[in-house]
C-alpha cells in the first residue's frame, strides 16, 4: 500500500488530483467533539497539547517542528484542534486558524508525501477543514478563499484514489465518511454524491456488525466513528438529501452498542484497544440515542456478554481476536471481564495509555494485563515484532484463540454465561473455561475457572500447568484484609465487596492501570496461583457487604 501511495503521489500521477476548484463551501457540517476556548488561546501562544504531548513552538511553524511523537504529528496534521478556534468566537482565533491552515498549505500542500499525507490523516483533516470552514474563512481574502477550496479539492481527489486500497478497518471507513462530507459540502454533480453514498454504504455494511459493534472488536472504534457518522447524518438532512439506509441503520445499531460497553460511571470497558474514556464525548454522542431502556445484555456478533442486575455491571470478552489485518490494537484478553458497582469500577482490565509511549502498548496487550487466566506465565496470543517489521505492517495479533464457545443462561433472577477458549491448546494442550453469574439483585458474583484438556478431562501432572487467575483492581479502590484474613474491596463506605475463593489462597500483587486520565497509575491485583493438575477447578466469589444507594 505504501509503495502504491508513493507511485500515486509521484509527478506522473499529479494530474489525477488537479481539476476544477469548487466555488464555495455550501455547508459546514457540525462537530460533536467538545471544544475548549482556552486551547485556542494556548495555540495562539504557540503551545500545542496534542497526542498527550505539549510542544511549544516559540514562534516557529508547528508544521516544521522536529517532534518524534507520531500521535502528536497525526493530531497536528489532522486539524481537529480547529474546533477550539471556533469555540473561542473571536476574530483573533479566526485569524490564527486561517494563518495555520495557510502555513500547512505552504509547507505541505505542494508535495504529496510523508505522514501529513497519510490517507487516514488526510481524511481527518478534510473533515475538520469542512466542519470548521466558517472560522477558517472568516475575514479571508479572495486569494486565500480560492487556495483553501483548491487544496480541499486536491485532498478529496487524493482520498478518492486511495480509499479502496487503505488497510481494512476504521480509517478506511472514515475516508468514505470524508468523501461523503465533500460531496454534500462542496458543489458536486448528483453522480458524485450518489457514488460517495454508495461507497459509504458498502463500508458500513461490511464493518458495522449486526449488534452495532465494529469488526475490530474495539469499543473505541464505535465511539470515534459515531462522532463522525452522526454529523454526517445531520448534514444529509440539512442538505435535503436522503441519507443512505445503511448509514441510518448503522447509527441505530451503534448507539445501543456504545451503551452496552458503558459502566455506570460513564467509562467505556477496556477491551481490545480501548483506553481513556472522554466522558463528555460519550455523553455528547449518547444524547442522540433515543432508544431508551436498559442496554442489551448479549452482543453475539461482537463477542461480548453483559451481566447487569441492580447497581452491578459485569462486561466480558467472549470471542476470538479479530482477523490479523484488523487486530493492530487487539488484546490477548479472551474471557477477561470488568465489574462495576454503582459509580465505582472495582475489577478492570489495564487498558492502554492512549497518549503515552508506544513501548508500553505490548505490555498492556498481554493476557497478564487482563482480569482472566494466564497459563504458564504466557500470553494467549503473540503480537510483538521487531521495530523494522512493526514500521512496515504494524503490530497485528499473530496467534491466539481460534475457537471460543459461549453459552448464555439467564433465569430465576440470575444472569449467567459459560465460555471457553483454546488459546493455550496448541502450546500446552489445555483449555480455559470460565463461568460468571450475577444474582441476588446484583449483590453476588460467582465465578468458576476450569483448566482442562480439550476432551474435558483433568490435566496430567506434566509441569506445564501453572496458572494465575488475575483480578486487576481499579486504582481508586482500597484493598485490605479483615480480622478473618478475608480480602475487602472498598469504593466508599456504602460500597464494599468481599472477595473469597475455594482452594488456593489469593494474594495481592502490584499492577499498573494504563488507562488513567493522567497517564499510567500504580494499582493492585488479586491473584490466585495454582497448578491445574492439582486444582483443575477454582471457584471464587464477590459479595457486596454494604448496599449502594440503598440497594443490595
Amino acid at each position: 500500500m505504501r509503495l502504491r501511495r508513493r507511485l500515486r503521489a509521484g509527478p506522473s500521477y499529479r494530474w489525477r488530483y488537479s481539476g476544477r476548484t469548487p466555488e464555495r463551501v455550501l455547508i459546514a457540517p457540525p462537530d460533536l467533539r467538545l471544544a475548549d476556548p482556552q486551547m485556542a488561546r494556548n495555540i495562539y501562544h504557540g503551545q500545542f497539547l496534542l497526542g498527550g504531548q505539549l510542544v511549544e513552538t516559540s514562534g516557529l511553524s508547528p508544521f516544521q517542528m522536529p517532534v518524534k511523537n507520531r500521535a502528536w504529528q497525526e493530531s497536528l496534521h489532522g486539524f481537529r484542534w480547529l474546533r477550539h478556534m471556533r469555540a473561542a468566537e473571536s476574530e483573533l482565533a479566526a485569524a490564527n486558524a486561517r494563518a495555520l491552515v495557510a502555513d500547512w498549505i505552504t509547507t505541505h500542500g505542494k508535495r504529496i508525501s510523508g505522514l501529513s499525507w497519510d490517507p487516514a490523516v488526510t481524511a481527518r483533516r478534510v473533515i475538520s477543514w469542512l466542519q470548521h470552514s466558517s472560522v477558517v474563512l472568516q475575514g479571508a481574502d479572495l486569494a486565500f478563499y480560492r487556495q483553501f477550496l483548491k487544496m480541499l479539492a486536491v485532498q478529496m481527489r487524493y482520498l478518492r484514489s486511495m480509499a479502496s486500497e487503505m488497510p481494512d478497518g476504521e480509517e478506511r471507513l472514515r475516508a468514505r465518511v470524508a468523501l461523503a462530507f465533500c460531496a454534500l459540502s462542496l458543489p458536486a454533480p448528483a453522480a458524485a454524491l450518489k457514488a460517495a453514498s454508495r461507497n459509504l454504504a458498502y463500508e458500513l455494511d461490511r464493518q458495522i456488525l449486526a449488534d452495532g459493534g465494529h469488526v475490530s472488536r474495539n469499543p473505541r472504534a464505535i465511539m470515534e466513528l459515531l462522532a463522525d457518522l452522526l454529523p454526517l447524518r445531520q448534514t444529509y438532512t440539512n442538505q435535503a438529501e436522503q441519507p443512505p439506509q445503511a448509514l441510518i441503520d448503522a447509527v441505530e445499531r451503534m448507539l445501543p452498542a456504545l451503551r452496552f460497553f458503558r459502566h455506570r460511571d460513564g467509562s467505556i470497558a477496556r477491551f481490545n484497544g480501548m483506553g481513556i474514556t472522554l466522558h463528555d464525548r460519550v455523553a455528547a454522542i449518547l444524547r442522540y440515542d433515543d432508544t431508551g431502556g436498559a442496554p442489551l445484555l448479549h452482543a453475539p456478533h461482537s463477542g461480548y456478554e453483559r451481566l447487569a442486575l441492580g447497581a452491578t455491571t459485569v462486561i466480558a470478552d467472549t470471542a476470538p481476536p479479530p482477523p490479523p489485518d484488523l487486530s493492530h490494537f487487539a488484546h490477548a484478553g479472551c474471557l477477561s471481564f470488568e465489574m462495576s458497582s454503582g459509580r465505582h469500577q472495582f475489577i478492570v482490565n489495564s487498558g492502554v495509555d492512549s497518549f503515552g509511549e508506544d513501548s508500553f502498548r505490548p505490555l498492556a496487550r498481554t493476557t497478564a494485563a487482563h482480569s482472566t487466566v494466564t497459563l504458564n506465565d504466557t500470553s494467549q496470543a503473540r503480537f510483538s515484532l521487531s521495530s523494522q517489521w512493526s514500521d512496515l505492517i504494524g503490530t497485528p495479533l499473530l496467534s491466539g484463540p481460534r475457537k471460543v464457545e459461549c453459552r448464555r443462561d439467564d433465569g430465576d433472577g440470575i444472569h449467567r454465561f459459560t465460555a471457553s477458549h483454546d488459546g493455550y491448546v496448541s502450546r500446552f494442550g489445555l483449555l480455559h473455561e470460565r463461568q460468571l453469574s450475577l444474582s441476588e439483585g446484583g449483590a453476588l458474583i460467582d465465578g468458576v475457572d476450569r483448566i482442562v484438556r480439550p476432551d474435558g478431562s483433568p490435566p496430567r501432572a506434566v509441569g506445564n500447568d501453572a496458572f494465575a487467575i488475575r483480578f486487576h483492581v481499579h486504582p481508586d479502590i482500597d484493598i485490605y484484609r479483615d480480622p478473618q484474613g478475608r480480602l475487602i474491596l472498598t469504593g466508599e463506605a456504602t460500597d464494599t465487596w468481599l472477595f473469597t475463593t475455594q482452594g488456593a489462597e489469593p494474594v495481592v500483587e502490584e499492577s499498573i492501570f494504563f488507562a488513567g486520565l493522567g497517564g499510567p497509575r500504580k494499582s493492585r491485583q488479586i491473584v490466585i496461583h495454582a497448578a491445574a493438575s492439582e486444582q483443575p477447578e477454582t471457584r471464587w466469589q464477590l459479595r457486596r457487604t454494604h448496599a449502594v444507594n440503598g440497594e443490595g
